[in-house]
C-alpha cells in the first residue's frame, strides 16, 4: 500500500494514538487525597462527630466510575469479618480472641457516613463492613480531580487491636484508623481489602485536622501543631506565657504535608517532654507517669535520636521535621510521624519497641510497599534495620540478625511455612504470617548481603530509599534497584526464596586425595541454589576461600570481608547437584573444610557444612 506523506494518514494516525495511550498505561503513577477534617470529641461517650473534605486527584490513566473508602472502627463489632477470623484460625492474636463478639453496644466500634456528595454532587453509597463502595454520579478522569464532602460520625471501641480506648496501661484514646481513608488505587486497580486486624496501604496526601476535645486532654500524633501558643501543655515555643481560651474545650489544629495516615492519641494524664535535636528535628514523648517505668520514659529521651540518626544514616534522610513517641495502643504500632506504645516496659524493652517502629518510617512511612501483598518489605526489612540499629545502640559484639535466622528455621521445621508472596489476609496461621514477614524477611536482606556483599547491600539500601521514596515499591523494584548495584542478575534470588518455600541445604560430601592435590565434592540437597563461600584452614594455620557463584547470577560478588582471601572463583550451575573442585595441596595439610563461615547462607541443615580433617 502507497501512503501519501503528503496527506496524513488517520489509520496510522490512530495507531499511533492507540499504541501510546497503551504504552502510557504500563507506568507508575500515585495518586493523591488532600484531607481536611474537622472533628469533635465526647470524652464522655467515647463518640465523635466528623466533617471531612477531601480533594482526590487520579493521576493514573484509567476512568475511575467508583471509589472506596476504610471503616475500621466497624471492624470491633460482633459478628464481623474481623471477629470471625479471629475466632475460626487455629491460632487467634491473644489480643483478639473472642473479645469482639462480647462487646456491648456502648463498647464497639463504628464509622457512620451521613452524607457524601462529590463535586457538590450526592452520591450513591453502601457500607459493606469495614468498606464504603461509592458509586460516583460523573466518573473522575484520568489526570483531574474530584471534590469529595462528607459528614461523619464514630464511637471509639474499647481497646482491643491498634485503636481503642482504656488500654490496659490506662490510655484514654488510641485514634489509629479512626476515620473514613480513601482505599489506594495502583497499577493493580483497587485495594479495597477488608479490615481483619493486619496492616495498611494508604495514599500520599496533605492532612489538615482540628480536633476538639476536653481541654484537660494532652494530644499527641502525627503532624506538626499550628496553634502551639495557644495549646500550651509543652508545644508552646520558649518564653511563651499560655492563655487558653475559655470554655470546656480545646481546638488542637495539626498540619501534616504528603502522608498516608492520620493518627492521634489524648490522655488528661499524659507528661509532655520536648526533645530538639541538632538537626532540626523535634521528638515528643508522651506517656503517663507511673512508679516503674517514669524513669524508663525519661530515658528513653536519649534513645530516640540516635535511633534516628543511625536510620536517617543508613537508610535514607529522615523527611519529617517532627517524630512523637507516645504511650497507647497494644503493644506497638508505627504511623506517619509517630507511634504508639505500650509504655509498662523495662528500659531495653521500651527502647526495642521504640527503635522497631520508628524504623517503620522508612519502610512503611515513606516506601510504603503495599503491606498486603509484601508485608515482609515493611515488616522484615524493618525488623534488620531495628536488629542493626540496637546492635550499634547498644555496642554488642554478637550477630545482631541471629534472632532472625532462628526464627525462620523454626518456621521451617513447623511445616507451616507459605510463600512470602502469600496475601497478608490470606496465610492459613498467624504465626507462618507472622515469621515468614518478620524473620524471613530480615533473613532475605542479610542473605542479600551473602549474595552481593554486605557493601554493595548497603549501598542499595541508601539507593533503594532515593529511588523508590514516595512511590510504593514492590519486590521487582527493589531486586532492581540491587541488580543495578551489583551489576548480577538477582531475578532468581527473588523466585525462589519469595515466591517458593523451597530451602538451601548444602553439604560436603567427599575429600579426596589426588596426587598432590585434592578434590573436594560438595553437593545441594536443599531444593534452592545459592552462592557457595567455601574456607578452607590449613594445619599452619593459614585458610583460603574457595568462591562458587550460580552460573545464573553472571557475575561475582566483589571481595570482602570475609574470613580468609579468595584464591578462586569457578562457576557452579544451578542444574548440578554437585560441585568437585580442586585445588593444589595435599589433603594431610588441610584442617578443616566450611561452607559460609558467616552464617549468613539460611541453610536449614548447618552439621553437614564442616569437617575437620
Amino acid at each position: 500500500m502507497q501512503i501519501n506523506l503528503a496527506k496524513p494518514f488517520k489509520g496510522l494516525f490512530l495507531f499511533m494514538v492507540m499504541s501510546s495511550g497503551v504504552f502510557a498505561q504500563t507506568g507508575r503513577f500515585q495518586q493523591a487525597a488532600d484531607y481536611q477534617m474537622d472533628v469533635d470529641m465526647d470524652v464522655t461517650t467515647n463518640q465523635y462527630k466528623g466533617t471531612q473534605v477531601l480533594v482526590y486527584t487520579n493521576n493514573s490513566p484509567d476512568t475511575l466510575d467508583r471509589v472506596f473508602y476504610h471503616l475500621y472502627f466497624n471492624a470491633f463489632q460482633p459478628g464481623s469479618m474481623m471477629d470471625q477470623r479471629s475466632r475460626t484460625i487455629t491460632d487467634p492474636d491473644r489480643r483478639v480472641g473472642t473479645r469482639i463478639s462480647k462487646l456491648k453496644p456502648e463498647e464497639i466500634g463504628y464509622l457512620r457516613v451521613s452524607s457524601l456528595t462529590m463535586n457538590g454532587t450526592p452520591v450513591d453509597y453502601k457500607e459493606v463492613g469495614t468498606i464504603l463502595e461509592v458509586e460516583l454520579p460523573q466518573p473522575i478522569l484520568p489526570n483531574s480531580d474530584a471534590t469529595f464532602e462528607m459528614s461523619f460520625d464514630g464511637q471509639v471501641p474499647v481497646q482491643i487491636r491498634r485503636s481503642g480506648r482504656d488500654s490496659d496501661e490506662g490510655v484514654r484514646f488510641s485514634m489509629s484508623q479512626w476515620y473514613p481513608k480513601m482505599s489506594e488505587y495502583d497499577e493493580q486497580g483497587w485495594h479495597a481489602n477488608p479490615y481483619i486486624g493486619r496492616e495498611f496501604y494508604g495514599i500520599w496526601g496533605d492532612f489538615d485536622v482540628k480536633i476538639t476535645i476536653d481541654k484537660s486532654y494532652i494530644l499527641g500524633g502525627t503532624g506538626y501543631l499550628q496553634n502551639a501558643n495557644e495549646i500550651g501543655y509543652g508545644y508552646e515555643d520558649e518564653g511563651v506565657t499560655v492563655s487558653q481560651p475559655k470554655g470546656d474545650k480545646l481546638t488542637w489544629h495539626f498540619k501534616a504535608p504528603k502522608v498516608h495516615d492520620f493518627m492521634w492519641a489524648a490522655d488528661p494524664k499524659y507528661r509532655h517532654d520536648k526533645v530538639e535535636m541538632a538537626n532540626g528535628i523535634t521528638v515528643h514523648h508522651l506517656y503517663i507517669p507511673k512508679d516503674g517505668s517514669t524513669e524508663n520514659w525519661e530515658k528513653l529521651k536519649e534513645y530516640t535520636p540516635k535511633a534516628i540518626e543511625y536510620m536517617s544514616e543508613h537508610f535514607g534522610e529522615y523527611p519529617y521535621k517532627q517524630f512523637s513517641v507516645i504511650q497507647g495502643g497494644d503493644g506497638g504500632m508505627e504511623y506517619p510521624m509517630s507511634t504508639l506504645i505500650t509504655g509498662g516496659r523495662n528500659l531495653s524493652s521500651l527502647v526495642g519497641v521504640m527503635v522497631h517502629e520508628l524504623a517503620h518510617s522508612w519502610f512503611q512511612g515513606v516506601l510504603a510497599t503495599n503491606e498486603a501483598l509484601y508485608p515482609w518489605m515493611d515488616e522484615g526489612f524493618t525488623s534488620y534495620a531495628t536488629s542493626l540499629a540496637m546492635s550499634a545502640i547498644y555496642q554488642a559484639s554478637e550477630d545482631p540478625l541471629k534472632g532472625s535466622y532462628s526464627g525462620y528455621y523454626r518456621l521451617v521445621n513447623s511445616g507451616k511455612e507459605e510463600p512470602m508472596s502469600t496475601h497478608a489476609d490470606h496465610y492459613n496461621t498467624n504465626a507462618a504470617y507472622s515469621i515468614a514477614s518478620y524473620s524471613k524477611g530480615a533473613v532475605f536482606l542479610a542473605q542479600l548481603g551473602y549474595i552481593i556483599g554486605d557493601e554493595t547491600r548497603d549501598k542499595g539500601m541508601l539507593r533503594y530509599f532515593h529511588t523508590w521514596g514516595f512511590k510504593h515499591p514492590n519486590v521487582n523494584d527493589f531486586i532492581r534497584v540491587m541488580e543495578k548495584e551489583s551489576g548480577l542478575e538477582l531475578d532468581w534470588y527473588k523466585e525462589y526464596f519469595v515466591y517458593t518455600t523451597k530451602t538451601i541445604d548444602y553439604g560436603i560430601r567427599n575429600v579426596k586425595e589426588n596426587g598432590e592435590q585434592t578434590d573436594i565434592t560438595l553437593e545441594r540437597i536443599g531444593q534452592m541454589p545459592m552462592p557457595i563461600d567455601l574456607l578452607i584452614t590449613y594445619e599452619d594455620g593459614t585458610s583460603e576461600m574457595v568462591y562458587l557463584p550460580l552460573e545464573i547470577m553472571r557475575g561475582e560478588k566483589p571481595q570482602g570481608n570475609e574470613a580468609a582471601p579468595r584464591v578462586m572463583s569457578e562457576a557452579w550451575p544451578w542444574t548440578n547437584l554437585s560441585k568437585t573442585i580442586t585445588i593444589n595441596k595435599k589433603s594431610s595439610t588441610i584442617k578443616s573444610i566450611e561452607i559460609d563461615p558467616s552464617k549468613r547462607l539460611a541453610d536449614i541443615n548447618q552439621e553437614n557444612n564442616k569437617i575437620d580433617l
